[in-house]
C-alpha cells in the first residue's frame, strides 16, 4: 500500500485509513455499479476514478457489477459501452465482469426469509393506492390492508408472483418497516414487482425482479465490498441498505458513504434528460461531441488523462456545487498544449496570390511538428502561387493593435516568407475575394535582411495542394449555466453548440488518426472523427487556444 502522504485525500479516504489502521478491514474491496440503461458521463467517471483509484492506491480489488435489475430499460450495447469507457479511462476490475443478475437466485431467497420473518408482504394495493397510503413528507402513511397477512399466505402469493400468474402492477411485494417514518424510503418500500421482460443476461428465466434498493445493498455484501461509495442522494436510503442487510442472514456487512455528485456547468448530468436529448433527436446520438458522456467526450477529442485529471482537481467532499466547465477545458487544454503536434488549416478561406512568386513553381518547405519537442520530428509543407488564409486575417486598413495582414503592410506566413499586400479584388457585394501579394524571397526561414521588423505571423495553406475538410466547430449545448435549473431546460439549447465549416488542411493531414489530437495553429485542438473517409476529412474541436466563454462571462 502507498504511503498515505502520497495520496489525495479526503474524507473517504481518512475513513478507510482509520478502517484498516483499527483491524475493522485488512484489504479495501470496492465496485463501480452502473446500471445499464445508458451511457456513463462525466459524473460517472468521477465515480470511476474514486473507486478504482482506492483499490489501486490501497493495493486492494474493485469489481465492475451492472445493477441490472429494470430489462425494460437496459441493453446489452450499454453494457458494452460501459465496459469500453472504463477500460479507455485506464482501469482494471478485479476478476469477471459482474451483474446483481447473477445472484437473482440468492437475492429470491434472501426475499423468502423477509417473508418467513413478517417482514415482507405481498400487497395487491393497485398502484394509485399504493401512492396515496405512503403520505407525504409532512403527514405519516398509512397501512395497506394487505400489511398483516399471515406468512403463509405471502409465501403462496409470491410463489405466484414468481410462476407468472399475476400480471404487472397487480401485486408486489413490500417491506413491513413503518409507515410513519419520517423517510419516506423506509415506508414498507417495494422489494419484487412482476415485469414479463427479456434480460439481456437472463433471458426470460425470471418474470419477477427485484428492485434497486433491494439488490443493491445484497449485491455489496455478497461481494464483500468493504466500503460501498455512493452519491449523497442516496444519503436518507443508506437506512433501507442497512435495515435489509441487518434482517437477512449474510455473514458480510459493507457499510455505505456517500459523496456529492458532479455538478457541471453548461450541461446536464441526469440520465433521463440525457436520455431525451438523445431519443427527441437534439443530439446525433449518446456519443455527440457536445454530450457530456465519456463516449462524447472521446469523440470530441479529450483524452483519459484529461479526464481523471479533471476528478483529481475537484476533488471528492460532501458539500453540491457547481464546477466550472473552464477546469475540465483548462485539463485537456493543458495536456494537448504539450503532446499534440501542430497543423496547419484554414476554417474560413480566402485565396491569396503570390504575384512575384512563379506560376510554375512549387517548394517543398520544412516545420516543427511542435515547438518545443523536436522529438516529434517536422513534416513537409508545399508551397505555391496560390494559398489561402483566414479571411479575419486580412483587413484593406486597421489600427496598429492588428498585428495580421493589412493592405499595403507586410506579415509572415507561418513557417515561410514574409509578405506585402498590394491589392484586393472584391464581388458583387463589396466582399473580398482575393488577396494580391508580393513576397521577399530572402525571408525563408530569417529575418528582413534590411532590418525592417515584421511582428504579425499568420497561418495558411497551399491552394493546390490543400485538402477539403469539413470542420465540425463545438461549443457548449446550453447556453446558460445551470440548465437543469430551468423551467425548460431544452429551452437553454445553444443554438450556435455546432458551426460546420467546409475548411482547407494541410496535406499532412490525410494521414491523420481517428481520436489522434492535433493543435490547428492559432484555431485550437482539434481530433479526425470516426465519420471521416480519405475523400472526406471531418475534423472535430475539442477545445479552443483560449477559454473564450470566460471574457464572455464577465462582459
Amino acid at each position: 500500500m502507498a504511503e498515505t502522504d502520497s495520496r489525495p485525500t479526503n474524507f473517504i479516504r481518512q475513513i478507510i485509513d482509520n478502517d484498516l489502521k483499527s483491524g475493522l478491514h485488512n484489504v479495501v474491496q470496492t465496485r463501480f455499479p452502473p446500471e445499464p440503461n445508458g451511457y456513463l458521463h462525466i459524473g460517472h467517471a468521477k465515480s470511476i476514478c474514486l473507486n478504482f483509484g482506492i483499490a489501486q492506491d490501497y493495493a486492494g480489488y474493485c469489481n465492475l457489477r451492472f445493477d441490472d435489475t429494470n430489462p425494460e430499460k437496459e441493453d446489452i450495447d450499454y453494457v458494452n459501452a460501459i465496459q469500453q469507457d472504463v477500460s479507455w479511462l485506464g482501469f482494471k476490475w478485479h476478476g469477471k465482469v459482474r451483474y446483481s443478475s447473477d445472484y437473482f437466485e440468492q437475492l429470491y431467497g434472501f426475499a423468502l426469509e423477509l417473508i418467513n420473518k413478517g417482514l415482507a408482504y405481498v400487497d395487491f394495493s393497485t398502484p394509485e393506492e399504493v401512492r396515496q397510503l405512503r403520505g407525504t413528507l409532512k403527514a405519516p402513511g398509512q397501512n395497506s390492508a394487505y400489511r398483516d397477512a399471515s406468512v403463509a399466505d405471502n409465501l403462496a402469493h409470491f410463489e405466484k408472483m414468481k410462476q407468472g400468474e399475476y400480471q404487472e402492477g397487480q401485486c408486489l411485494l413490500r417491506a413491513k418497516i413503518d409507515m410513519a417514518s419520517p423517510f419516506m424510503c423506509m415506508r414498507d418500500p417495494a422489494l419484487y414487482r412482476v415485469k414479463f421482460a427479456h434480460h439481456h443476461q437472463t433471458g426470460d428465466a425470471w418474470c419477477i425482479y427485484p428492485m434497486y434498493d433491494f439488490t443493491h445493498c445484497i449485491s455489496d455484501a455478497i461481494e464483500g465490498i468493504t466500503h460501498s461509495l455512493c452519491t449523497l442522494e442516496f444519503q436518507d436510503n443508506r437506512r433501507l441498505y442497512d435495515w435489509v442487510l441487518s434482517n437477512i442472514t449474510i455473514d458480510t456487512v459493507p457499510h455505505q458513504y456517500e459523496f456529492s455528485r458532479l455538478n457541471l456547468e453548461y450541461t446536464v448530468l441526469s440520465k433521463r434528460k440525457l436520455i431525451q436529448l438523445v431519443e427527441e433527436k437534439h443530439v446525433a446520438g449518446w456519443d455527440d461531441p457536445r454530450m457530456p458522456t465519456i463516449a462524447g467526450l472521446r469523440r470530441r477529442g479529450f483524452t483519459p488523462n484529461a479526464i481523471v485529471e479533471f476528478c483529481k482537481r475537484i476533488g471528492v467532499t460532501k458539500m453540491d456545487n457547481l464546477v466550472e466547465m473552464s477546469m475540465l477545458d483548462a485539463c485537456i487544454r493543458e495536456e494537448l498544449n504539450e503532446h499534440a503536434p501542430r497543423a496547419m488549416a484554414v476554417l474560413d478561406p480566402v485565396k491569396l496570390v503570390i504575384e512575384n512568386y512563379p506560376s510554375d513553381t512549387s517548394e517543398t518547405l520544412v516545420a516543427q511538428n511542435h515547438p518545443n519537442d523536436e522529438s516529434m520530428g517536422t513534416r513537409q509543407l508545399p508551397f505555391t502561387r496560390e494559398i489561402y488564409i483566414e479571411a479575419e486575417d486580412f483587413r484593406e486598413e486597421a489600427n496598429k493593435k492588428f498585428k495580421r495582414l493589412v493592405l499595403g503592410k507586410e506579415v509572415r506566413l507561418r513557417n515561410a516568407y514574409v509578405i506585402k499586400a498590394e491589392r484586393v479584388e472584391k464581388d458583387e457585394q463589396g466582399n473580398v475575394i482575393c488577396i494580391y501579394c508580393t513576397y521577399d524571397e530572402q525571408t525563408l526561414g530569417k529575418d528582413p535582411a534590411d532590418g525592417r521588423k515584421v511582428k504579425g505571423v499568420i497561418h495558411w495553406v497551399s491552394a493546390t495542394h490543400g485538402l477539403k475538410a469539413q470542420v465540425n466547430l463545438y461549443d457548449r449545448l446550453f447556453s446558460v449555466p445551470n440548465p437543469a435549473g430551468e423551467d425548460d431546460f431544452l429551452a437553454a439549447l445553444n443554438p450556435e453548440s455546432l458551426l460546420v465549416k467546409q475548411a482547407i488542411v494541410e496535406p499532412s493531414l490525410q494521414n491523420a488518426e481517428v481520436g489522434h489530437s492535433l493543435q490547428f495553429e492559432r484555431m485550437g485542438y482539434f481530433t479526425l472523427d470516426k465519420s471521416s473517409t480519405t475523400d472526406q476529412l471531418v475534423f472535430n474541436r475539442t477545445v479552443g487556444l483560449r477559454d473564450s466563454w470566460a471574457k464572455a462571462d464577465q462582459e
